[in-house]
């Protein structure tokens, strides 16, 4: 099942927090440890972010160089 995104629905929140970090999504992908194309299904909700532990601490540490902590994550990157 796929979602299609709409002008009236809201931006993905981990499209929003890599644009925070002016990322693009091969450059946020290479940091984690996924492809583009695995964020970009991520960010429009073709599938649900999973992460290996690998990609758990590659986040934390991208996010601590941002001043920003994993706890500060929504618990859902869904757009909504």
């Amino acid at each position: 099942m796929t979602r299609q995104i709409t002008a009236d629905m809201e931006e993905s929140p981990l499209k929003k927090l890599r644009e925070e970090m002016s990322m693009s999504q091969e450059d946020f992908a290479r940091r984690i440890g996924t492809s583009a194309r695995t964020i970009s299904r991520w960010e429009t909700g073709e599938s649900v972010p999973s992460f290996t532990i690998a990609q758990m601490k590659a986040l934390d540490a991208l996010l601590a160089e941002q001043g920003k902590s994993i706890k500060e994550l929504p618990d859902s990157f869904a757009a909504g």
